[in-house]
């Protein structure tokens, strides 16, 4: 399993993105090609540079407009606030939501790139309709700002697509603090854009006054990551860095990512515990609750008898569940349940590497999850569903489904 490992001690923009991929080895000739495919390819320029941000060596990575009325625009990745959201029809020097996704889907991208950078778009646009009450239609980018953004997220997409990894986490993504400016006036940092897009995710403040994340690597960030989590378990094959625009007080402002393979036998991965007491809760509505956060995310769902005060016989409800996704399901708990509140505790897991593969039955191909210690495949699981719709297209019973199922995965 090969992972993409994103170190945000000084944020994350779109630029640094690019530029930590292209580190890691990505060549600037493969996104110069990719972007040309582009009907706005004409209208700007990419550069890679290798520069210096306090101690740290890396890769500068600029979109550059080419008309003459657009130089001495920088960049405006950590330089401020460049996705200030307008309403109404745009107008000239603006470009919207609908015209930059038309953009992609019209380019010769692969399906990947075209499918996640209008994903990635798509989130902006969302968040910038949120934070300023309009829909993400009416959401206009300023023509720079939307070069910037489509460069970068498209160049993202095909260096992710370039590098082929199996996965990317990330570390917790640093913020900085106080205020920047835009057309509207000042905006507290982290901006709105960046709030609404970064819900369920963690993130520290720093004491830099300036902003680290931008929508653009707030977007990039929700799109891709599937795993926050620390550096650990993880044997590292190469580094690679991607610079910021400005020099940091207290910190070298770079985005730090890793190509690298887990390190010990089985993976691990920090999970939240939420578990609450219900001692006047119909089963009905335990059911339906346990049903209704499986749909929503949960990793896991139990109910568990219990003696409560009283000496009452309850439900202890737990949820199994990602770290960024706490806060979300545990407000469903309290809604779906009778719950007057919900513990919360975080925990390290320990679990085997995991591949899905199809296998063929007398009855038709049901897929089997496998699990792997290090090199080592040590579990076989039928998936339910799979069994139980090859069952009912073939009239067979689900046990001999499953049992014939996990034959063939054994052989």
């Amino acid at each position: 399993m090969r992972i993409l490992y994103l170190d945000c001690f000084s944020g994350i923009s779109g630029d640094m993105f690019v530029g930590a991929l292209c580190d890691l080895g990505v060549e600037v000739g493969t996104l110069r090609a990719e972007l040309g495919k582009l009907s706005c390819a004409g209208e700007f320029d990419i550069e890679l540079r290798r520069e210096r941000r306090g101690a740290l060596e890396g890769a500068k990575f600029e979109v550059i407009p080419i008309e003459a009325h657009r130089h001495g625009h920088g960049h405006h990745e950590h330089g401020g606030h460049g996705h200030e959201a307008h309403g109404g029809e745009g107008g000239h020097g603006h470009r919207g939501f609908d015209e930059i996704r038309g953009m992609i889907q019209g380019a010769a991208l692969s399906e990947f790139v075209k499918e996640r950078a209008v994903s990635v778009f798509r989130r902006i646009a969302e968040a910038e309709g949120r934070a300023h009450g309009m829909s993400p239609e009416e959401v206009h980018f300023h023509e720079v700002g939307a070069l910037d953004s489509i460069a970068d997220i498209v160049a993202a997409c095909v260096a992710i697509e370039a590098l082929g990894v199996d996965d990317i986490w990330a570390s917790e993504p640093q913020e900085g603090r106080g205020f920047v400016e835009c057309a509207h006036g000042a905006l507290p940092v982290p901006v709105p854009a960046v709030v609404e897009i970064l819900k369920g995710v963690p993130f520290t403040q720093t004491d830099e006054p300036h902003e680290l994340i931008t929508p653009t690597g707030a977007a990039l960030y929700a799109e891709f990551v599937s795993r926050v989590t620390p550096w650990r378990g993880l044997r590292v094959e190469r580094v690679g860095y991607g610079l910021g625009t400005r020099e940091l007080r207290s910190r070298p402002n770079v985005l730090r990512a890793a190509l690298a393979v887990p390190d010990s036998a089985a993976e691990h991965d920090e999970v939240s515990i939420l578990e609450s007491n219900l001692d006047d809760c119909p089963p009905e509505v335990v059911g339906d609750a346990m049903g209704r956060l499986f749909e929503a995310g949960a990793l896991d769902v139990y109910a568990a008898p219990v003696s409560m005060k009283k000496s009452r016989p309850g439900v202890l409800l737990g949820v199994l569940c990602r770290p960024e996704d706490a806060a979300r399901l545990g407000e469903m708990v309290l809604r779906l349940t009778t719950a007057f509140g919900v513990r919360e505790t975080r925990a390290s897991r320990r679990v085997l590497r995991r591949e899905w593969i199809d296998v063929a039955t007398p009855y038709g191909d049901v897929s089997v999850k496998i699990g792997f210690l290090g090199a080592e495949r040590v579990q076989a699981a039928p998936e339910y569903e799979s069994c139980r719709k090859v069952a009912e297209a073939s009239g067979a019973p689900l046990r001999a489904v499953w049992e014939a199922a996990l034959a063939a995965a054994r052989g």
